[in-house]
C-alpha cells in the first residue's frame, strides 16, 4: 500500500440513501433530524425547534426526493403551503424509523456539524405533512 493518505468523500450520502432504503423496505416512515442552522438548509422554519426539524420524508409524505451527494432535496405541503426543501446532506445529524426509532446519529465528519447529545433523545417539532412523531425515537449508534 502507498504512504500517501488517500482523500475520500463524505460517506453521509452513501449512509442516508441506505438507511432510507432499508427503513422502507421494511414498512417503516423514514425520518431526517436537520440542523437548520447549518448554511444553505432551507425548511419552513415555522417549524423549526431548538434549531432543528424532523422531517418525514417517505414517498407518501414528499415529491421527487433526490438524496445526491452533496445534499436531499424534495417538494412537500407544509400547512397546505407548498415547499421546495433544500438540506445539505452536512445537516442531516440522524435518520430514523417512525415505529421503533431504529436508525443511525450521524457524527463528525470533516466540515460536519456534531449532533449534541440531547438531540437523538428529543427528535423535535414537525415533518412534512403535519405529523408529530409518538413518543421519543431511540437511536442507536452504528460504528
Amino acid at each position: 500500500m502507498p504512504d500517501s493518505k488517500v482523500t475520500m468523500t463524505s460517506s453521509r450520502p452513501y449512509l442516508v440513501r441506505a438507511f432510507n432504503e432499508w427503513v422502507l423496505d421494511n414498512d417503516c416512515t423514514p425520518y431526517i433530524v436537520v440542523d437548520a442552522g447549518v448554511q444553505g438548509v432551507q425548511v419552513p422554519t415555522e417549524h423549526v425547534a431548538n434549531g432543528q426539524i424532523v422531517l418525514n420524508i417517505s414517498p407518501g409524505a414528499v415529491r421527487s426526493l433526490v438524496i445526491g451527494n452533496g445534499a436531499l432535496e424534495f417538494s412537500a405541503r407544509f400547512g397546505g403551503v407548498p415547499m421546495q426543501v433544500f438540506i445539505p446532506l452536512q445537516a442531516v445529524m440522524a435518520i430514523y424509523a417512525k415505529e421503533n426509532g431504529e436508525g443511525m446519529v450521524f457524527g463528525s465528519e470533516p466540515g460536519s456539524p456534531d449532533p449534541d447529545d440531547d438531540s437523538s433523545k428529543d427528535a423535535g417539532s414537525s415533518q412534512a405533512q403535519g405529523e408529530r412523531p409518538s413518543g421519543r425515537p431511540t437511536l442507536k449508534v452504528v460504528k
